[in-house]
C-alpha cells in the first residue's frame, strides 16, 4: 500500500510539474508583451498587469468551491484534465491576440478552468497520511521549482526569437499534460468517500462558512488571506521591478526566475518536512512567514540585498506548506476537495487584491506626476503583510498544534508509516 501511495504521490507531481513548467514559459514574456501593447509605458503596463490578475482572481473567487466541491463528487481525475484543456486553449489564445482585449478573454478562461492546484491539494489529503501532509504539499511546491527552473529557462530563450513563441510552447505543453493525465493519472478519491455535489456548499459563502466552521480555520484564513496577497507583490513586481530600477535582460530575469526554482526545490525537498518534524507545524508557519517578511525587506534595498532576498524570501514555503497541513486536519475526508477550493477562494481574493494594491504602489511610485521616486515602496508593504499574518496565525493556533505534528511524525517512523489512505479503484 505504501508502494502504491508513492505511485500515487509521483503521478500528481508530474501533473503539477508539467503545469508549472508551461506557467513559467510564459512568465518573461507576458508582462513584456503587455509593455509592447503599450508602447514602452512601464507604468500604464504595471496597471494592465494589475487588471489582468483581477480579472483572473474575480473568476476564480466563483469558480475555485465549484470546482472543488465538484472533485468530491466525481473526482480528482476529472478536473485535472478538465484545467490541463482550459489552460492549453487560454495559451493559444495568448498567442494569438492581437489586442490587450483578447488578453482578457484568455485570463478569464483560464481564471474559469484552472484546478490544478486545488485538485492536486485535494489528492494530496487523499493519499498521503495527516503527519505527512506538510512534506507532501512541500513536494508540490518543489514541482513549483522545477517548473520555475525549466519554464523561464525555456521561455527566455523562446522569447529571443518572437515574444508570441513561448504561448505556443506552454498551448503544446499543457496538451500534453492532458493526455498524460488521461492515459496516465489514477483517482485517487474512493466513491464510498465522496460527497453529493450542493451548491450551497460550491459557492463562495459556502466556502466562507466551511472555514468558519472551527476557530483554528477561520484563523488560519484570515492569516493565510494577507499572505496571498502579500505573494501578489513577486508576479506584479518582480519583473516590472527588475527591468525598472536595474534593467536587467530577458537572460538575467530567467536566471533569477531560475534561481527562485532551485531554491523552492531544495527547500521543499530537504526543509519543510524536517522543520516541521523538529519545531511542529506552528512553529514552521511561523518561521516561513517571519523569513518572507525578511526576504521582501531586503528586496528593497541595493542589487546586491536584492539578491541575498531572493534565496531568505524563499524559505517562506515551510510557513506555507505548514498552514495547509494544519487546515487539513480539521476537515474529514469527503470535505478535502471542497477545502481546498476554499483555500483557492481565499487565493482568489488575495489575487484580487494583491494586484491593485501593488500595481498601483509600484506605478505611483515610479510616476512622472511628481519627482521624487520610490520603486522599492511595494517590497515594504508586502513584508508588512506578512508579518501581520504570522502574528495572526499564531494567535489562532496553540502549542498542542507542535505537539501533535511532531507526536504523529515520531508514531509513524515507528509504525512503519501506515498507508491508511488507499487509492481509488
Amino acid at each position: 500500500m505504501l508502494n502504491r501511495r508513492s505511485a500515487a504521490m509521483a503521478f500528481i507531481f508530474v501533473t503539477v510539474l508539467l503545469d508549472m513548467i508551461a506557467l513559467g514559459i510564459i512568465i518573461p514574456v507576458f508582462q513584456p508583451l503587455i509593455l509592447s501593447f503599450e508602447h514602452g509605458d512601464f507604468a500604464n503596463a504595471s496597471l494592465l498587469s494589475g487588471l489582468f490578475a483581477v480579472i483572473f482572481a474575480v473568476v476564480q473567487f466563483f469558480a475555485s468551491p465549484i470546482l472543488g466541491t465538484l472533485s468530491d463528487r466525481f473526482g480528482r481525475r476529472p478536473l485535472v484534465l478538465l484545467s490541463n484543456l482550459g489552460t492549453s486553449l487560454d495559451y493559444v489564445i495568448l498567442a494569438l491576440a492581437p489586442s490587450i482585449g483578447w488578453l482578457f478573454v484568455g485570463r478569464v478562461l483560464a481564471g474559469a478552468t484552472t484546478a490544478s492546484i486545488v485538485v492536486a491539494s485535494a489528492y494530496i489529503a487523499d493519499v498521503t497520511p495527516e503527519d505527512k501532509r506538510a512534506g507532501a504539499y512541500g513536494m508540490i511546491s518543489a514541482a513549483f521549482g522545477v517548473g520555475f527552473v525549466i519554464g523561464p529557462a525555456i521561455g527566455g530563450l523562446l522569447g529571443a526569437h518572437g515574444l508570441r513563441l513561448p504561448f505556443w510552447a506552454a498551448a503544446a505543453l499543457s496538451l500534453v499534460n492532458f493526455l498524460y493525465g488521461f492515459l496516465v493519472l489514477p483517482e485517487s478519491l474512493a466513491r464510498d468517500h465522496r460527497n453529493a455535489f450542493s451548491w450551497k456548499r460550491a459557492n463562495p459563502l459556502g466556502a466562507i462558512t466551511m472555514l468558519r466552521r472551527h476557530v483554528e480555520l477561520a484563523g488560519l484564513s484570515v492569516a493565510n488571506l494577507f499572505g496571498y496577497i502579500a505573494h501578489e507583490a513577486l508576479p506584479q513586481l518582480f519583473v516590472l521591478y527588475t527591468l525598472y530600477a536595474y534593467a536587467w535582460t530577458m537572460s538575467t530575469v530567467g536566471i533569477a526566475l531560475a534561481a527562485v526554482g532551485v531554491l523552492t526545490i531544495l527547500i521543499s525537498a530537504f526543509l519543510v518536512q524536517r522543520v516541521v518534524d523538529r519545531f511542529g507545524e506552528r512553529r514552521a508557519v511561523a518561521i516561513g512567514l517571519f523569513l518572507g517578511a525578511v526576504g521582501y525587506a531586503l528586496f528593497g534595498g541595493n542589487q546586491t540585498l536584492f539578491w541575498i532576498g531572493l534565496a531568505v524570501s524563499m524559505l517562506w514555503t515551510i510557513g506555507s506548506s505548514a498552514s495547509q497541513a494544519l487546515m487539513t486536519r480539521r476537515v474529514a475526508k469527503h470535505e478535502q476537495g471542497e477545502l481546498q477550493g476554499a483555500i483557492n477562494l481565499l487565493r482568489s481574493v488575495g489575487m484580487l487584491l494583491g494586484p491593485v494594491v501593488f500595481s498601483g504602489v509600484f506605478a505611483y511610485s515610479i510616476s512622472t506626476g511628481h519627482a521624487w521616486k520610490a520603486p522599492s515602496a511595494g517590497w515594504f508593504v508586502g513584508s508588512a503583510l506578512l508579518l501581520i499574518s504570522l502574528v495572526i496565525a499564531w494567535r489562532v493556533t496553540t502549542a498542542d498544534d507542535d505537539v501533535r505534528a511532531v507526536v504523529d511524525a515520531v508514531a509513524a517512523l515507528e509504525e512503519g508509516l501506515p498507508a491508511d489512505l488507499p487509492l481509488a479503484e
